[in-house]
């Protein structure tokens, strides 16, 4: 699994787990945040490339930190309406965005990779960085109805589901710190 689908696995526990209806806050804090950190990476790679390696250096261990959080999280939810309104918050799918470090790599390994030789103007690079954020809200659109067609079944067998989840977090976690 790719890793910057973490957003992606958060979205689809949270459906299966409260539902379209209570996760919309958390879906739109993860297209927000996504949308933010793409224009932070345009910026960085227009004019403070020279302070990158060392923010994303800490922003792997921070990251880490917070995707084994959600791994903690998601391997011992069960399913719940009570506090819905509170776990799946605007604030958490934005904050979610800005510890991902795998979504800045994204971001800036497109631009120094595939833009910059040959456009390397700042409209030119916030343009392409809106395009990948765009393409990150379908994907994540992509696991919320995925979610929402398996919520029955998830419902069922969210134990095993969540573990399942859990891991690949997990696996994520290793991928971004060897």
């Amino acid at each position: 699994m790719n890793c910057h689908q973490i957003d992606e696995l958060l979205a689809l526990n949270t459906v299966t787990n409260y539902g379209y209806k209570k996760g919309k806050p958390l879906f739109f804090g993860i297209f927000a945040g996504y949308y933010v950190v793409q224009i932070l990476c345009a910026i960085f790679v227009y004019g403070v490339n020279s302070l990158l390696p060392n923010v994303m250096e800490v922003m792997k261990y921070i990251g880490a930190a917070y995707i084994l959080w959600l791994a903690i999280h998601i391997a011992f939810s069960k399913p719940s309406t009570e506090n819905a309104e509170q776990s799946a918050s605007f604030l958490k799918g934005f904050m979610l965005q800005f510890v991902n470090v795998k979504i800045y790599m994204f971001g800036v390994t497109a631009l120094t990779g595939y833009v910059v030789g040959y456009m390397s103007s700042f409209p030119a690079l916030l343009f392409f960085e809106l395009v990948i954020a765009t393409i990150g809200t379908i994907a994540t659109c992509t696991w919320i109805g995925l979610g929402v067609l398996i919520q029955k079944f998830y419902l069922r067998h969210f134990r095993v589901i969540n573990i399942i989840l859990a891991l690949t977090l997990l696996e994520c976690i290793w991928g971004m710190l060897r």
